[in-house]
């Protein structure tokens, strides 16, 4: 076999690879649902978000919720008898408000109890879809966003702040248009906020969540913690599946040739004991 057969042998077998890895992962990723499913009695189904290497030329590509989500989301509640729960795995930066809307409203339709898990974190949109639950289970270091409407890369909130502050007679005619399309996307994700919300929770709950998340009052980054999150009457419990960390570690983030957190793969029940054997 001369060197050039070799080239060739080895070529295929390194683009063929990183698809025979996928596919073992994938599997294991249904076999983990399937676990998950029988444990709890019910359908699980993962909006999982992650930069991953795509295609054979490894490319790293960014997700976030978006129509296809809604759509294979829809579809998984669809096949989902009316009195069998819904579990589903939440961790993405958000997305488009249409997607994350749809998949709310299906959620809080569904007759039987829907749980969101949050292993890390879910904002924006995923927070609208964690409001259609009837609990949301948080890590205890997890967190949840505001979802506050952003036109292009400005937050609504703060457009309609610059009408506040300044002369109307000295603003362009661009940021009054844009002024007029975030007072309508703010009266829109307030009302959507609230339906969402009176499903699950009283009156008076919906009405602070649909006057806080959606206010402009934080960032839109601004992390929510577990204890800000029960404040504003949320049903949160920290009671997270060891089977959810699991299923995250088969979502691994973009291949680098080192490895920018490292530790030992193992509960420590204690820690590590001294060169003298005294545990600590």
């Amino acid at each position: 076999m001369d060197l050039l057969n070799l080239f060739w042998i080895f070529l295929i077998v390194s683009s063929l690879a990183p698809m025979v890895r996928q596919q073992i992962i994938a599997s294991t990723r249904l076999n983990l649902l399937r676990r998950l499913e029988e444990k709890r009695g019910s359908r699980v189904i993962g909006l999982i978000h992650r930069q991953e290497s795509m295609s054979l030329l490894g490319f790293p590509i960014g997700r976030y919720i978006d129509i296809d989500d809604s759509e294979q989301v829809l579809r998984a509640i669809k096949l989902t008898d009316p009195k069998v729960p819904i579990d589903i795995i939440l961790h993405t930066p958000g997305g488009l408000v249409l997607a994350a809307e749809q998949i709310a409203n299906a959620l809080s339709r569904h007759p039987a109890p829907v749980t969101v898990f949050v292993p890390h974190y879910a904002m924006s949109g995923g927070t609208l879809i964690a409001l259609a639950a009837n609990q949301i289970v948080m890590d205890e270091n997890a967190v949840l966003g505001p979802v506050d409407p952003q036109l292009g890369q400005y937050p609504a909130a703060s457009i309609l702040k610059v009408l506040e502050q300044k002369d109307i007679n000295r603003v362009d005619d661009q940021t009054l248009i844009l002024a007029d399309v975030a007072r309508k996307a703010m009266v829109q994700v307030k009302e959507t906020v609230r339906r969402i919300a009176c499903c699950h929770y009283s009156q008076e709950v919906a009405e602070r969540l649909a006057d806080e998340l959606p206010s402009g009052r934080w960032t839109h980054d601004y992390p929510i913690t577990v204890e800000e999150a029960r404040e504003l009457g949320l049903n949160i419990s920290t009671d997270m599946p060891q089977e959810v960390y699991q299923l995250m570690n088969l979502y691994p983030q973009t291949m680098q040739r080192r490895p920018s957190v490292e530790y030992v793969p193992m509960p420590y029940p204690w820690r590590p004991s001294s060169e003298k054997g005294e545990q600590r």
